[in-house]
């Protein structure tokens, strides 16, 4: 059976963009009504039905023989073999004059995510540039997905020269509790942003130009990327939008500091940008990023913009510098845990060599007394140590320290060695509540921890969450009752005071109007 696929005539252009799946497929579809200079669109799916509604003239029907048409299940094995299934189709549409392929994918789902890292293969041994644009699911669609789209990152970032990911959960955070349907018309509109400000600082002509070259430099085997884009009007603009660009809510890390190359793209308008605000946006970013940064950067004019200045930045070649960070983190945690130190504490116990010198069992005697005296002092120290699990841990060090004390006094009767065999299996016990309570002590701090540290980054990254700090005291979010104040004007102290009788026979008496405070010869 032939594959079948719709490529309608038309110039090819260098920059083509692709989407994979459902979510790949609506978010080329609102970059083709939006419209990007100079790119062609398609649309590959597994979904027939899918392909039939999306108005892109371009589309590409993955596993014609091995879905039938009707989608990959959720199952990214699926669409991995449609994508293989489906080499010819691809590789014929990315053999008309392709330079640059941008593979757009919501990662979780089936096609998305087993099909556009083969795409991506596809285009990288083609020598073409390949530039990943992709969005990670909501926290709310569940574990299942989740982990699929980390597999899915994971096998996109061997296959392409560039990796953009978007996290949709961080929309959430900036935007609130949208409607289902505008959450993922927002994730839409960034990777339509995303594109293109890449694409169009190609194909737009300006004054100060870049061309194909300058980005394939910048992007080619350059790993994960950060992007971020901002566009301000009125007086400090340019720094303005630059400095929002930087610090973009959107970006998993958006510290651009140790990037070896940074694509640029200034778009103005009505109001054309100047040489001191070009300086002012390029010197802002070299220094953030380090001198050792290399900054490509151009302009392009868009009529739309009005008096609007946009900047977007993209930081590429540091992705050994987030290794380390993540290396540096690993690292933190392993020093963290408490369960090493409570399994030192058995570990002294084993290999006390006390065990080993017992020669006593060839001297049997009868001794009462010592048994006795040391089922006292076990039940002296019983409750101590049920009580207070931390007390447990000082008195096995004051019982070790007495073991090594016994080879002084081997010379003497047996049945202070009987004393350390009960001693020691008493601690045996003693160890039992330690190891059970010190994990989930340990667990449950940590925890909590984790959670505090979320709320915290939540309320610092959520504009309503901070209006509602700035507006409402700390005392009073913390239900802290303050005592009413008396006015500096009003006095506690008293006016009388103690003053001696003139008559030394008479007893000392009160008079009011101290003179120190209150009189009129008080001294100042």
């Amino acid at each position: 059976m032939s594959i079948q696929f719709d490529l309608p005539q038309e110039q090819a252009s260098i920059i083509k963009v692709i989407g994979v799946g459902g979510g790949g497929g609506n978010a080329v579809n609102h970059m083709f009504r939006q419209g990007i200079v100079g790119v062609n669109f398609v649309v590959a799916n597994t979904d027939r039905q899918a392909l039939e509604m999306s108005p892109v003239p371009n589309k590409i029907q993955l596993g014609v023989n091995l879905t039938e048409g009707r989608g990959a299940g959720m199952n990214p094995e699926v669409g991995k073999r449609s994508a293989l299934e489906s080499n010819d189709a691809l590789k014929a549409f990315l053999e008309k004059n392709t330079k640059m392929l941008f593979i757009t994918a919501g990662m979780g789902k089936g096609t998305g995510t087993g099909a556009a890292p083969v795409i991506a293969k596809i285009a990288k041994e083609m020598g073409i540039l390949t530039v990943g644009l992709i969005t990670s699911p909501f926290s709310a669609e569940g574990p299942r997905r989740f982990q699929q789209a980390s597999d899915g990152i994971s096998e996109m970032k061997n296959h392409v020269d560039t990796l953009l990911v978007i996290s949709n959960d961080k929309l959430r955070e900036i935007h609130g509790n949208l409607t289902l349907s505008a959450a993922f018309s927002q994730a839409d509109n960034i990777l339509s942003n995303a594109a293109k400000s890449i694409a169009e600082i190609i194909t737009v002509p300006g004054y100060v130009n870049v061309d194909f070259e300058d980005v394939n430099t910048v992007m080619r085997n350059s790993g994960v990327a950060i992007m971020g884009m901002a566009s301000f009007e009125g007086e400090n603009r340019a720094v303005n939008a630059v400095e929002s660009a930087l610090n973009s809510p959107l970006l998993n890390d958006n510290d651009i500091r140790g990037a070896k190359n940074i694509l640029v793209n200034i778009t103005s308008g009505s109001v054309e940008v100047t040489l001191d605000e070009v300086s002012e946006i390029t010197e802002y970013i070299q220094r953030e990023a380090g001198f050792e940064t290399n900054i490509i950067w151009g302009n392009c004019y868009n009529e739309t913009m009005g008096e609007k200045l946009s900047v977007t930045v993209i930081a590429t070649g540091f992705e050994a510098t987030s290794t380390q960070r993540k290396d540096l983190s690993k690292k933190s945690v392993v020093k963290h845990v408490l369960d090493s130190e409570v399994k030192t504490a058995p570990e002294v116990y084993k290999t006390e060599p006390v065990e080993k010198e017992q020669p006593v069992t060839r001297k049997p005697r009868p001794s009462l007394k010592p048994e006795r005296e040391t089922e006292q002092s076990v039940n002296a120290e019983l409750p101590f140590e049920f009580d207070l699990t931390e007390t447990t841990f000082t008195t096995a060090k004051l019982h070790i320290e007495i073991q090594e004390e016994t080879p002084e006094r081997e010379s003497g009767p047996a049945d202070f060695v009987l004393r350390e065999k009960e001693v020691r299996e008493i601690l045996e016990e003693r160890q039992q509540p330690a190891d059970l309570q010190q994990p989930d002590l340990s667990k449950n701090s940590a925890r909590d921890r984790v959670n505090k540290l979320k709320n915290l980054s939540f309320k610092l990254t959520n504009p309503a969450a901070i209006n509602e700090m700035e507006k409402e005291p700390a005392y009073l979010r913390r239900g802290i009752n303050l005592k009413d104040v008396d006015h500096s004007s009003e006095s506690n102290l008293s006016p009388y005071f103690v003053a001696d009788n003139e008559d030394p026979n008479k007893l000392p008496e009160l008079k009011k109007n101290n003179a120190f405070l209150h009189g009129k010869d008080r001294v100042d």
